[in-house]
């Protein structure tokens, strides 16, 4: 895959062990420290991406006509300095829910534009035939971090304080920067047609292009609504687990590490089934098993019994979402002009962080007026309807003239979506 792509492997991989060291870190500060609620907590999972998404909507068109490797770094450094301020204010006795948010919201907004830039960027550095290769090796390295990142942050949290993994986090966005900068090679600023003023109408360019493609439109809406219903179940399980529950922090990122194990085995598994049985099948089968699994967690109970429960759920959804992801994140890049990368993913991405971060506020609030199960349960019911919106069969893609093809979705904060 050449020297250029080896270094913007390393990069991606550094900052994911970053991130998931970090796993649920603000969460995990909210309870511990803040002594937050379950209504707090789905506040802060939720407003800060939902603020973020709402600054990220001009920068989609913005990027688009940008050199793309000079963001990506500028996006790692903002993302890296507003983690910083969290243990400086913990330090100073300061921290408050209002700072976690504000920072929550940067580093959201920070994200989008990264995986803005990084997905335009990566068609222009892959070859078209290896971009499923690219996304594979991408969501091993997302799934290896996942194994080693919480049972480790867990393990920091405990000895040196709740904290300790924000600044891992930060540290691994500066290395990603330098990482990214020692790719190299030369990147033509893209011209624009017409004016080379932004209008407003460039702000809608991403959500024309997928809600008028029939390939990507049931790809968008599947994603949009089982991505949202497994992550609002983890606010109100991370409240179950580390309060009435009683597991200690090192335990919780335990329940989610192991697991992960089975991302590597879907990550390998996913170009081999896709050659044999098609994009669409693999899509579909894996879109449907993964949604199989989340309602368990809703039964987990105190001790071994009910940590080998999470963990035998979690690498069920995981298996599953690992074999999806990197045919899913290819198909979307085939689908899309090569002139319109960064608009798209932009439109998508903040799509998506507005519309989980608005039902993890609501499912915030059933779970305060009706206990963490069954908030819980609901999500993991209504997840099992999403498989119908990839019932129908799209047209064969119009793919985009193959060029040099996508940077995955930066790791940044906040768990892969499944």
């Amino acid at each position: 895959m050449g020297r250029r792509f080896g270094w913007l492997w390393a990069a991606y991989s550094v900052s994911a062990v970053g991130t998931y060291l970090a796993f649920d870190a603000f969460s995990v500060i909210a309870v511990i420290a803040l002594h937050a609620d379950s209504a707090e907590v789905a506040l802060l999972a939720a407003t800060g991406p939902a603020v973020g998404a709402v600054a990220a909507v001009p920068l989609g068109p913005w990027v688009e006509f940008r050199r793309k490797r000079p963001v990506m770094m500028a996006m790692d450094l903002v993302r890296c300095a507003a983690l910083l301020t969290v243990p400086a204010a913990y330090a100073l006795g300061g921290l408050g829910l209002g700072q976690l948010l504000l920072v929550s919201a940067l580093v959201a907004a920070a994200d989008i534009t990264f995986n803005a830039a990084s997905g335009a960027f990566l068609k222009s550095l892959v070859p078209a035939d290896r971009l499923l290769t690219a996304n594979a090796r991408f969501e091993s390295s997302n799934w290896t971090a996942l194994v080693l990142g919480p049972p480790l942050g867990g393990a920091a949290i405990g000895v040196f304080g709740p904290v300790t993994t924000v600044v891992a986090n930060a540290v691994s966005f500066l290395l990603s920067a330098l990482g990214i900068r020692a790719v190299g090679g030369g990147e033509p600023r893209p011209e624009r047609t017409g004016t080379d003023r932004l209008r407003a109408t460039d702000l809608l360019d991403g959500w024309r292009h997928i809600l008028g493609s029939p390939e990507l439109r049931p790809l968008f809406f599947n994603n949009l609504a089982a991505n949202a219903l497994i992550m609002v179940a983890a606010p109100p399980l991370a409240v179950l687990m580390l309060g009435p529950l009683g597991f200690a922090p090192w335990q919780y990122g335990l329940a989610f590490a192991a697991p992960c194990l089975g991302g590597l085995l879907g990550s390998r598994l996913a170009r081999p089934l896709a050659a044999r049985y098609g994009q669409q099948r693999v899509l579909r089968g894996a879109a449907t098993l993964r949604t199989l699994w989340p309602l368990g967690l809703a039964f987990v109970r105190p001790g071994l019994p009910g940590l080998l429960l999470v963990m035998v759920l979690e690498f069920g959804v995981i298996t599953c979402s690992a074999v999806y992801s990197p045919v899913y994140a290819t198909r979307r890049l085939e689908c899309t002009p090569n002139d319109r990368v960064a608009r798209t993913l932009s439109a998508w991405s903040i799509t998506g962080k507005a519309t989980t971060a608005a039902l993890t506020a609501l499912w915030g609030l059933l779970a305060s007026l009706t206990g963490p199960r069954t908030a819980i349960a609901v999500a993991g019911v209504l997840l099992l309807a999403t498989p119908v919106l990839l019932l129908r069969e799209p047209r064969k893609a119009v793919t985009a003239p193959p060029s040099p093809a996508t940077v995955p979705p930066s790791p940044g904060g906040s768990p892969p979506s499944r």
